[in-house]
């Protein structure tokens, strides 16, 4: 799930200590590369090879600061690991409840949930999580020649 906070401006000027320093341009980079929203130990994986010396912990701590910023996102999937966007714009994600994998969901988000919260709630409303689930399209092809329904939702298959 993600936080649709209608800003897609990041927010470098929020702490005056931020540098893009050459490990942070590289994992952004990278991430910028894929859109399959990888772990931050796929990233560490993806960014070894231009930083053999990068350790896990460093990715990890830059995946959040960039995720602070505004600069990149991170996806909050039900059931799975944190997974990181190099798309920062505000959209909304689907998950697969066979392989976890995530993509993007190409439609605007609905600013119209919100507004109708609003006047209903004595919440204030700041933003909203969306998971969209379903079978991917591989996963749809193994359970089709395999005569399988999907999982239930919430139970993992053996």
């Amino acid at each position: 799930m993600i936080r649709i906070n209608y800003s897609t401006e990041p927010r470098l000027s929020s702490s005056p200590k931020f540098r893009m320093t050459r490990q942070r341009q590289v994992i952004l980079e990278e991430l910028k590369k894929v859109s399959c929203h990888p772990t931050a130990d796929e990233v560490y994986d993806m960014v070894r090879p231009r930083l053999p010396r990068v350790s896990l912990g460093t990715v990890y701590r830059n995946l959040e600061m960039l995720s602070e910023r505004g600069i990149i996102q991170k996806v909050d999937v039900a059931g799975t690991r944190r997974r990181f966007d190099g798309n920062a714009k505000d959209h909304y994600h689907v998950r697969c409840i066979r392989c976890e994998r995530v993509e993007d969901v190409p439609i605007e988000p609905f600013a119209a949930i919100e507004n109708a919260l609003r006047g209903v709630s004595e919440y204030e409303i700041i933003g909203h999580q969306l998971e969209f689930i379903g079978l991917c399209p591989q996963c749809k092809r193994k359970a089709q020649g395999s005569h399988k329904q999907a999982p239930e939702i919430g139970r993992k298959e053996s």
